[in-house]
């Protein structure tokens, strides 16, 4: 069996469309619908199920999904020991990284692996917490950004704690305090981001029987700010995704001890192949390293 049937199956199903796996692979839809139909022709499975929609996994495409990733997880394994014999650090990363950290940390950092390790291909994989999470433990990342405590069982080395703030709009009564008292917030009108931090923010306010006055539940980071700036509610935010923000807030911190811990995960950091382990080395110690990774003012 051709691997790259293998590769042309796991594109169709990560994308959920044979148009954009050929635009990706730089082949003819025609060409992609035929792999993927001599691939079951040669199981005798049927793997995809076809529709207008796009394509997904039948049942038992689901059944042996993993083992074709594991497949080329070891060819990717064995290009790398064969460079790295040959005196070469060289391969491909699958990274998964959420919003803050892309704007914060990744354009330096990836800078400075490819000047470093110039042979290892960096791919970028940009979503939610729990996006990331299930990518790691479908192998469709290699290495991902996570918040801690994750809901799957990985390999976490903690990189940060980041300081939950409370965003108030200018004149807001509570602008005027140090610090806000979470019994403060209870009953503001708040606005809650409903992927990513939302479980940061949840988790705070879990030891409170009641519930928040929710006004809106959005998605995107900097239209919660700009809600926030025209006095439709207030939020709880993470500090590095406020940092250089382009709106007028009042930020302060809450009263106790809030953060949200930013980790660095792996299925196994012992099974990580070599380019991968040497990107989690470079990103462990260089942030834990460079202050100016970190974002410690309001």
């Amino acid at each position: 069996m051709s691997l790259q049937k293998y590769e042309i199956l796991l594109k169709a199903v990560e994308t959920g469309s044979l148009t954009k796996v050929g635009e990706q692979l730089n082949l003819t839809q025609s060409a992609v619908s035929h792999a993927i139909s001599s691939l079951e022709q040669e199981l005798g499975l049927t793997l995809l199920i076809r529709n207008r929609s796009g394509v997904r996994l039948t049942s038992s495409g689901e059944r042996l999904i993993p083992y074709f990733q594991g497949i080329l997880q070891l060819k990717e394994r064995l290009y790398q020991e064969i460079a790295l014999i040959k005196g070469l650090v060289a391969g491909t990363v699958k990274l998964g990284v959420f919003s803050s950290v892309s704007i914060q940390w990744l354009p330096g950092m990836v800078k400075a692996f490819n000047s470093k390790f110039p042979h290892i291909e960096v791919k970028l994989y940009d979503g939610h917490y729990q996006e990331i999470e299930q990518w790691l433990a479908t192998g469709q990342v290699d290495l991902g950004f996570v918040s801690l405590p994750t809901l799957q069982p990985l390999d976490v080395t903690e990189l940060k704690k980041d300081r939950m703030l409370c965003v108030l709009p200018p004149g807001h009564a509570l602008a005027g305090q140090s610090s806000i008292c979470l019994d403060q917030i209870i009953n503001e009108p708040f606005i809650i981001p409903i992927s990513g931090c939302d479980t940061d923010v949840r988790r705070i306010f879990m030891k409170y029987k009641g519930p928040l006055n929710i006004k809106y539940e959005l998605e995107n980071d900097h239209v919660i700010m700009s809600m926030v700036e025209q006095g439709l509610g207030i939020s709880i935010l993470p500090e590095m995704v406020l940092a250089q923000m382009p709106y007028n807030l009042c930020l302060r911190p809450l009263e106790g001890e809030h953060y949200r811990t930013i980790g660095l995960a792996a299925i196994s950091r012992d099974n990580l192949s070599p380019a991968a382990a040497k990107m989690f080395q470079f990103i462990t110690e260089r942030i834990h390293a460079s202050s100016d990774l970190t974002c410690d003012s309001a």
